[in-house]
């Protein structure tokens, strides 16, 4: 006996089309921010890559202590993208209630590209504990005992396990004057200078005059990309008591690093002139 299967179709096409509708109009009822923070959510409990693009897009909701939080518990992720997603964030949130997370993320964190984005973090939240890793990649020291990168200074003496921080981790240092385009070329993704040379560059801004040392040695590096950013964080830095030992850069064995010296020895000059004069006591 032959069955007319068309009914059958219809009505099943017609149920899902009910179903459908339904949850369109359901869907529909949601409010913009529920929606929103159903997006988010789904996305922090999902993989790799969705969590790592979720917690880097919190950093565009500043002022939100539910947002604070969950970047903060980022730092947590086993995954290392997601935790530097996390310190990019919490250092784009700029809420200084980050610092003791981040502090304690460099301390007790193995990646090193972790590390360093919690120094990048850490310096835009103005905390000078950044100071002490950009000082320990630079150097391969720590300033003192008492350092957060303590228990990382062997690794950070490794130009291996540096370079494995990233070639993007490091390039920020590019916009200073005189590497330019030729530093970008003679950069590869195996070289530890990019991130060597970007913790010269935020050295600049350190008061403690121990970066100031290591920035003058740091002109003498073996690298000319690491010379470069050292010259020229000095010359951001302001020190005209640091001209003369920057002097002997003027003759290296690669022109843009005499280059850069020479325009910091005038500034450094030009700085040391318009310093004013010490008045003597009125009578």
């Amino acid at each position: 006996m032959k069955t007319n299967s068309k009914p059958l179709l219809n009505s099943a096409a017609g149920s899902l089309l009910a179903v459908l509708v339904f949850a369109t109009s359901n869907f529909a009822t949601i409010s913009g921010t529920d929606k929103a923070w159903g997006i988010l959510n789904a996305a922090l409990a999902g993989n790799t890559d969705d969590r790592t693009h979720a917690v880097s897009v919190l950093a565009l909701i500043p002022g939100d202590a539910k947002v604070l939080n969950l970047a903060t518990g980022a730092l947590d992720d086993p995954r290392p993208e997601v935790r530097v997603a996390a310190c990019n964030s919490l250092g784009a949130l700029d809420n200084k209630a980050a610092i003791p997370s981040l502090q304690k993320a460099v301390a007790d964190d193995k990646e090193m590209s972790v590390i360093v984005a919690c120094a990048h973090a850490l310096h835009a939240l103005k905390d000078n504990s950044a100071y002490e890793i950009y000082y320990a990649i630079l150097t391969g020291e720590v300033k003192d005992s008492a350092s957060l990168i303590t228990k990382q200074l062997d690794t950070l003496k490794d130009p291996r396990q540096l370079a494995k921080i990233g070639f993007e981790q490091g390039i920020g240092f590019i916009p200073f004057a005189g590497a330019g385009w030729s530093a970008f070329r003679a950069i590869r993704r195996s070289d530890p200078s990019p991130v060597r040379a970007a913790a010269a560059r935020a050295l600049a801004t350190d008061p403690d005059p121990k970066s100031g040392e290591a920035l003058v040695n740091a002109t003498q590096d073996n690298n000319w990309v690491v010379r470069v950013a050292a010259l020229e964080a000095l010359s951001h830095r302001g020190d005209p008591t640091l001209r003369v030992k920057v002097e002997p850069a003027m003759n290296d064995r690669t022109k843009r690093v005499r280059f850069t010296a020479a325009a910091v020895v005038i500034h450094l000059s030009e700085l040391k002139k318009t310093k004013p004069a010490r008045r003597g006591p009125t009578r």
